[in-house]
């Protein structure tokens, strides 16, 4: 009864117009989760509506139209009841009682047609003027294309090549056509290098951003489930992935080779690079603490010692990459070193703090199995009073979502934190599956907002905590 009267709470308006924006006001994805959802007075959990222009003009119409159809409704009870039309009288509450539900469909239908009719061919403009402009760049356009560590290694190479050299990189996590049109017309034409990162969401994009922004060499930095509700498999994606390689046809192909998934599709053309080699040189003396990463990079009696403030193993193979770039392009040991210094955690991006004596590895950005089990390898190497692991789980994985998570908690298991605290959701079970046989403290948190925000009561000095994944409102 509680869930089926939070729709005319004043509340419920509010819950729509966030589940819209959530969902960047994508008419499909904002349907199937107002369809799934019981009780909206739980919708926002984690976050806020957002007061945008777009999200008080929704709300406001949302408001008013359910105030007419109400007002309606009540004169429609008024004439029937007058005539003595009972059935008139019953229709008219069944509409003043499915209102809520009536407007929260409507709304939709002003987005899909601007989408269509507006927006759709005001971008596709803008997406062929931003074609144009990469075709007659003359500056290196590096893409970056993969099912995870994108944005890190964009944010990377822009670090250390921008040292010696002019580049613009697209920015945050901008990855599809609009964004890159977006970067193109703000490009003053002067750049030595460009780096672009494509976002994968279903078959065909990454040949398509390809074709529009013109590169003359790829990086592809690994596979992992992720947007299996469009790809039919990892494979698919994959396939996907690497049309890029294809688009370059084989030359100047970059590949993580320390993803597992990535070895089938590898060729000989492609240049592999990993923790232990990148392009001909060899890396040793790996050294991994809170305080930051070192490791020593030679080829052929050239020797380069990296030292940066960024954390976890899995990224000498990213800054490897980029000092090979960087090498590549002219730059000087000492201008490469000095370029690497700079780096430094990204937020919620394996970014260690203190937080009453204890050390917090904020990962919650991560939402992907081998970041996942990147960050547990790391959490089982580090020293600490106590070790304590948090996470949620994984969205997106699809017909991956049992196997995916049951690799979660073998992984965890390996790991042996003293404490485990699973966030619950519809995940947990196949966690818990994989978990079995762990000996430490276990804790299944009904509230994770209450936990987080209260996490100094948690933890003591000396603790050591890693914090895994984010799981939006839309999922739960």
């Amino acid at each position: 009864m509680k869930a089926l009267l939070s729709i005319y709470r004043p509340r419920f308006v509010v819950a729509v117009v966030y589940m819209l924006q959530s969902e960047e006001y994508r008419a499909g994805r904002y349907l199937a989760w107002l369809w799934r959802t019981r009780d909206f007075s739980r919708v926002m959990i984690r976050r806020q509506l957002i007061l945008t222009k777009p999200a008080r003009l929704l709300l406001r119409s949302l408001q008013a139209g359910m105030a007419v159809e109400y007002v309606v409704s009540l004169l429609l009870v008024y004439v029937a009841w007058h005539h003595q039309a009972w059935g008139g009288v019953i229709l008219a509450l069944i509409l003043m009682a499915a209102t809520p539900v009536i407007w929260a469909h409507l709304i939709v239908a002003p987005l899909i047609a601007g989408r269509w009719f507006v927006i759709k061919p005001r971008q596709w403009g803008k997406v062929r003027q931003a074609e144009r402009i990469f075709a007659n760049h003359s500056g290196a356009k590096i893409a970056i294309a993969g099912s995870y560590g994108k944005t890190t290694m964009k944010e990377i190479l822009a670090i250390v090549l921008g040292e010696g050299h002019k580049v613009a990189a697209t920015s945050g996590n901008k990855n599809v056509p609009i964004s890159h049109a977006s970067f193109a017309r703000k490009l003053s034409g002067d750049e030595d290098i460009l780096i672009i990162e494509y976002g994968e969401g279903a078959p065909g994009d990454v040949s398509r951003f390809a074709r529009i922004t013109h590169p003359n060499m790829g990086i592809i930095t690994g596979l992992a489930p992720a947007h299996l509700d469009k790809y039919k498999s990892v494979a698919a994606a994959g396939e996907d992935i690497f049309s890029l390689a294809d688009y370059l046809g084989g030359k100047d192909v970059y590949v993580n080779s320390d993803s597992h998934a990535l070895e089938s599709f590898i060729k000989p053309e492609y240049v592999t690079y990993s923790s232990k080699k990148v392009g001909g040189w060899s890396i040793s003396k790996v050294n991994n603490t809170l305080e930051g990463l070192s490791f020593t990079m030679k080829r052929q009696g050239k020797t380069i010692e990296v030292d940066c403030a960024m954390v976890g193993k899995h990224l000498v193979g990213p800054i490897a990459l980029a000092v090979y770039f960087a090498d590549e392009m002219g730059m000087s040991e000492d201008q490469i070193k000095e370029a690497v210094s700079h780096l430094k955690p990204y937020e919620h991006r394996m970014q260690p703090y203190q937080l009453n004596g204890a050390w917090i590895i904020d990962d919650s950005y991560n939402g992907n199995i081998e970041g996942m089990k990147a960050g547990l390898a790391m959490l089982k190497e580090l020293k600490a009073t106590r070790k304590i692991y948090v996470t949620p789980g994984l969205v997106d994985q699809g017909p991956e979502e049992k196997p995916v998570h049951l690799a979660l908690g073998e992984a965890i298991k390996k790991a042996n934190p003293d404490k485990v605290v699973l966030m619950k959701h519809s995940v947990t079970d196949y966690i818990l599956e994989g978990l079995n046989g762990y000996g430490g403290e276990l804790i299944i948190e009904d509230s994770p907002l209450d936990f987080y925000t209260h996490l100094d009561k948690s933890v003591a000095a000396g603790d050591l905590v890693l914090m895994q994944n984010d799981w939006p409102d839309q999922y739960n």
